[in-house]
C-alpha cells in the first residue's frame, strides 16, 4: 500500500494501540497492540500472506494475547504476596504494631500521636498526653491505638 511494506503498517497500528493504552488506560489496547506488533513480524517473515489470512491471524493473536493477560498476568498481579508492595500506598497499614507517643491527650476517644516529624489522629481509650501507645488498626486516616503496658 502506497509503496510502504505491509509489516510497517502493522507496526504503526501497534504503536497507535499502545499509545491509546497510555492515553486511556484499560489494559486491552496494550495486548491488542502486542498482537499487531506480532503481526508485523509475521508479515515481515511471510511477505506474501493474504489479507484474509492476516485478518484471521490477527484475530487469533489478539484473542490469545488477551487470554494470556487474563490467565497469567492478571492472576499473578492479584496474588502478589509481597507485604511491602501491598501496603506501599497505604502508610497507615504499615504502622500497625508500631509504638508512638501521644502529643495530645485522647479525650472522648480522639487524640494525636507523634509519627516521625508529623502527627496523626488516633482513636482509643482516654489517655493523657505523653503516654506510649501501640497501633492496633487503621480506619482511613485514623490510627486505632491502645496503651502500652509499662
Amino acid at each position: 500500500m502506497w509503496g510502504v511494506p505491509l509489516h510497517y503498517w502493522w507496526w504503526v497500528l501497534a504503536l497507535i494501540l499502545i499509545a491509546g493504552e497510555v492515553l486511556a488506560p484499560g489494559v486491552f489496547l496494550l495486548w491488542i497492540g502486542i498482537a499487531a506488533a506480532v503481526m508485523g513480524v509475521l508479515t515481515w517473515v511471510v511477505p506474501g500472506l493474504g489479507a484474509l489470512a492476516q485478518a484471521i491471524a490477527f484475530v487469533i493473536l489478539a484473542f490469545a494475547s488477551c487470554v494470556f493477560y487474563w490467565k497469567f498476568v492478571r492472576a499473578r498481579l492479584a496474588r502478589n504476596d509481597d507485604p511491602v508492595a501491598r501496603t506501599l500506598s497505604r502508610r497507615g497499614e504499615q504502622m500497625v504494631g508500631q509504638r508512638y507517643v501521644l502529643i495530645e491527650a485522647i479525650v472522648n476517644g480522639r487524640g494525636k500521636a507523634r509519627v516521625g516529624d508529623g502527627q496523626w489522629l488516633v482513636v482509643g481509650p482516654d489517655l493523657p498526653a505523653g503516654t506510649e501507645v501501640e497501633v492496633i488498626g487503621v480506619d482511613g486516616a485514623l490510627l486505632k491505638v491502645r496503651a502500652v503496658a509499662p
